[in-house]
């Protein structure tokens, strides 16, 4: 029975603990929001400092993931056209091609006969009545060479391409899909470089913060002298500090997300026009859920993570005499 009491005691202890730590919490946490509204113009201008950096990263990463639309449904491929003479036939462009179809880094070929490469030409250039007025077919037969996948090196395509290259009846070979290979390098290269701008104007975001809390926390000596001297803890004391710079991080992520969102609107009408090129493919994104709760827990974090290392520094600093 003496033990029941004993542990029935403790357990009512350490609830009794941890609901004081929670209402300490919570008081520090909603009188830090008190103080930010008490000084409306300061917090306003720290906010809208923070709030710039942050719309800048997750502009410029919107900007990013739009564009990488465009080039998302644009599947690179190492395709190879094989443009014979034009004094080949198409009976020996066929022999040439099932020739090269036994070659085991070859996948699959296709071959475009001259009269198949005028009707394509015909049908989407629009010169068809001009066509007609030829007396023959200028136009070379094609063939299309799909490597397979596992021949992705660059040096051995190169060196597939110079087979190619030899045979006598090849007038040129190229590479039909380079360009959108190089466009999708450029967008992966876009996205490293919006990685390092985000993470230097999260640094910018936490320097900032953490000037304003060193401000702050100077103006607030005395309280934290008086703190100090009746015993408080230094982790009681950064406390409204800290929660300080997570309100200034969040609501400088709240206008971040405002500012975005205006600024998306303002180019929708452009950007719906620029769509109508793309076959009506193309949509503007905009910040999901998931992405928003992201910008809003990283700009807090980064607040709060500004203040506690000011505090972490500056409060040993300070000790009563």
């Amino acid at each position: 029975m003496t033990q029941i009491k004993k542990v029935n005691h403790a357990n009512t202890g350490l609830a009794d603990k941890a609901q004081a730590y929670f209402i300490s919490h919570a008081q520090a946490l909603f009188s830090s929001l008190g103080r930010l509204i008490r000084s409306p113009f300061n917090s306003i201008m720290t906010i809208l400092v923070l709030a710039i950096a942050v719309a800048l990263a997750g502009s410029f990463y919107l900007l990013v993931n739009n564009a990488r639309q465009l080039t998302g449904n644009l599947e690179a491929s190492n395709q190879v056209s094989i443009f014979l003479k034009n004094s080949v036939s198409d009976a020996e462009g066929r022999k040439l091609a099932e020739k090269l179809g036994e070659n085991a880094s070859i996948e699959d070929v296709k071959v475009i006969t001259k009269s198949q490469a005028m009707d394509e030409f015909r049908a989407y250039s629009g010169f068809g009545d001009a066509l007609n007025a030829l007396d023959s077919n200028p136009l070379p037969a094609v063939i299309q060479v799909l490597p397979k996948n596992t021949l992705k090196d660059d040096a051995d395509l190169e060196k597939l391409i110079a087979a190619f290259q030899r045979y006598p009846q090849v007038d040129f070979v190229q590479m039909d899909m380079q360009w959108v290979k190089r466009l999708q390098s450029i967008m992966q290269l876009a996205g490293r470089g919006v990685t390092l701008l985000n993470t230097l104007l999260a640094i910018a975001v936490i320097f900032i913060t953490g000037n304003t809390i060193r401000l702050e926390l100077q103006n607030r000596r005395e309280e934290v002298l008086i703190a100090k001297l009746v015993g408080a803890t230094h982790a009681f004391v950064q406390r409204p500090f800290v929660y300080t710079g997570l309100w200034l991080g969040f609501f400088a992520g709240v206008t971040a997300w405002l500012i975005i969102t205006i600024m998306v609107l303002v180019l929708q009408g452009p950007l719906e026009r620029l769509s109508l090129l793309y076959d009506g493919s193309f949509h503007i994104l905009y910040l999901n859920f998931t992405e928003t709760f992201l910008l809003l827990f990283f700009s807090s974090f980064s607040g709060a993570l500004g203040a506690w290392l000011v505090l972490h520094s500056q409060l040993r600093q300070i000790k009563p005499q």
